[in-house]
């Protein structure tokens, strides 16, 4: 069974930043074959690897509520569709899971979807979800267990007591988290004493043990502006370099 790695936070605080780290940690590592799924409705993670996504799973979706072709069951038709979906790269697949469901009755879509991720997680080792703050996605995808939950914040106290939220949340919606961490993106240096209070407050309160601070980076942003892929980054840079530490610790 593939190892299930879920990044949760409020918008904007550097999921996708953290998730392509991450690709890149477990790729450099040769930890693979690994899957990045792309659960933000405002998919990106695309761009910051340097790939192109031409078919989304929500897309898909829409196309199971149509005719199936000739001589192909539904389950088949996912199947064969979500295999199309995937954008092959060195050492890992993407998905985009795309945009959420419009009107009209989505459950049975999801089920099959669900299926058929049971069947494509066997061919991986780690799974590595770029998720939107509710977690809707991993209860779509069947994802009831998680190895890893990296909750995610840039350094602010709305930031903060989101991740202590998120955290709180994976009890009642009946999600089995392995082992979690917080990490702080964008942290000013030196950190204030009064933000990293703030960090120990929501630490103790949520159980929610600090994998690491990492810095504001000008060469994440020169990348990303250029649209050059994070994977060409060097490990000389130094959010590179602390971002690796971290998942050193942590996924150990």
């Amino acid at each position: 069974m593939p190892k299930i790695i879920a990044l949760a936070g409020k918008g904007g605080v550097g999921k996708t930043t953290i998730s392509a780290l991450l690709v890149k940690y477990l790729t450099e590592r040769q930890l693979t074959p690994v899957l990045a799924v792309d659960a933000d409705s405002n998919a990106n993670l695309n761009e910051l690897l340097g790939l192109t996504v031409s078919t989304t799973i929500g897309q898909i979706r829409k196309e199971l509520k149509g005719d199936m072709p000739p001589n192909m069951t539904r389950d088949q038709y996912m199947e064969m569709k979500v295999h199309q979906s995937l954008v092959e790269a060195s050492g890992f697949d993407l998905m985009a899971m795309g945009q959420p469901d419009g009107p009209g009755c989505y459950c049975a879509a999801n089920q099959h979807l669900a299926m058929t991720m049971d069947h494509l997680a066997d061919n991986y080792k780690y799974i590595l979800v770029d998720n939107e703050a509710g977690m809707e996605h991993l209860s779509r995808m069947n994802l009831r267990s998680i190895d890893y939950l990296i909750v995610v914040s840039d350094p602010s106290a709305r930031g903060i007591m989101t991740a202590r939220r998120i955290a709180e949340l994976t009890g009642p919606l009946a999600i089995e988290v392995k082992k979690k961490c917080l990490i702080v993106n964008r942290v000013p240096e030196p950190a204030g004493p009064e933000l990293l209070a703030k960090i120990q407050e929501a630490v103790e309160a949520a159980d929610l043990p600090l994998g690491g601070l990492l810095p504001a980076s000008n060469e994440l942003v020169g990348q990303e502006l250029a649209g050059r892929s994070y994977l060409e980054l060097g490990g000389e840079v130094e959010a590179v370099r602390r971002a690796f530490a971290i998942f050193d610790a942590f996924l150990s």
